[in-house]
């Protein structure tokens, strides 16, 4: 990803983009939080998140599995070891970052990634745990080539002197998204880089107050769609999709939390009843991001309260005004990689 196609630009959409930052200066105002409830839904969250991601990348253990596995320290019979092992890498991977970003100042260097890399594959890559890699790597059914193994290093360099630049012009949910998509183009492991690239992400964004971001089993096909949309020059696409993620997660703090400033979660189908707007219509405009809402499992949820910002949104859009707003929902820029009629690829887990 190249950030001087950043520059002023906003790949987040205004009504996304102003809903995030009201959650989280709502969820800061609550501060300081129950201690047993902040451990309970931290606990939740690690379990969810090791469970997606590392179903994201393959791995057989459903959630009750991965529960099991990390809160009883229970072998699942019939399901791999090495995805026995995924599942501790990741719950160690996670507190690695809790303790990085509690020192207040995060450094995002190298030696990081690299550290990072290392935690999450420490059981399963052996040697290659934390190195990057010294040979070719692809992800097979995609014709971009990754780089040079020997252009990494440049590479890496490039990618964290762009994130302080970057900081001026870019929300941190674009700064964190186009981050993560920049390592994963990269693609400086054998494997594991997406996984890697998602606990990174999580860095910054949880450095900046945000809970955890859950990238959805459920939602695979589509981030696999806006990962290989931002490959060819659209960011935008996944840029929307980290932000609802990310929003899902404030839902979640918020609901357990906020218990005089909620209103009631309700899924679709029965927060249209009563509004002007038909559920199939609330459907669109939550995938869109129009509309304030968060996934859990397959079913959208949002609340009455989302229903009537937008409503209000909608007539302030109506009233007249002059001049653009400059924003636009996807960048185009030249791909940092491009393909090559033919060219092999090896397989990587992500």
């Amino acid at each position: 990803m190249r950030s001087s196609d950043t520059k002023k630009v906003e790949l987040l959409p205004t009504p996304i983009r102003r809903r995030l930052d009201a959650k989280l200066e709502r969820l800061r105002d609550l501060r300081p939080f129950d201690r047993e409830q902040v451990a309970r839904l931290r606990k939740q969250l690690e379990i969810e998140m090791t469970y997606n991601s590392n179903a994201v990348a393959g791995n057989s253990l459903t959630l009750q599995d991965t529960r099991m596995v990390l809160e009883e320290g229970r072998t699942i019979s019939g399901k791999p070891l090495r995805d026995h092992l995924e599942a501790r890498d990741h719950q160690q991977a996670l507190a690695y970052l809790f303790h990085v970003v509690s020192r207040k100042n995060l450094a995002m260097s190298d030696l990081f990634v690299r550290l990072m890399h290392q935690v999450v594959t420490r059981e399963t890559e052996g040697e290659r745990a934390g190195v990057y890699r010294t040979g070719p790597a692809g992800i097979v059914g995609t014709d971009l080539i990754p780089p040079s193994a020997t252009d990494i290093p440049q590479l890496i360099k490039d990618m964290l002197d762009w994130l302080p630049r970057e900081v001026r012009h870019l929300h941190v949910v674009e700064l964190a998204a186009l981050f993560h998509h920049r390592l994963i183009d990269i693609r400086p492991f054998f494997n594991a880089n997406r996984r890697t690239a998602r606990l990174l992400m999580n860095a910054l964004l949880l450095h900046a107050g945000y809970p955890l971001t859950i990238i959805l089993k459920h939602d695979q096909k589509k981030y696999d769609r806006v990962l290989d949309q931002a490959d060819r020059g659209t960011a935008g696409p996944l840029v929307l999709f980290i932000a609802q993620a990310a929003e899902r997660s404030l839902d979640l703090y918020l609901a357990t939390f906020d218990k005089d400033g909620a209103d009631q979660v309700l899924p679709l189908s029965e927060a249209s009843k009563g509004s002007p707007y038909s559920l199939e219509y609330l459907s669109l405009l939550a995938r869109r991001g129009a509309l304030g809402a968060h996934k859990r499992g397959r079913i959208w949820y949002t609340t009455k309260a989302a229903i009537d910002e937008y409503r209000r949104n909608r007539r302030r859009q109506r009233e007249p005004r002059s001049g653009g707003n400059g924003t636009a929902d996807a960048v185009q820029r030249p791909c940092l990689h491009r393909p090559a009629p033919g060219a092999s690829a090896v397989a990587d887990r992500p």
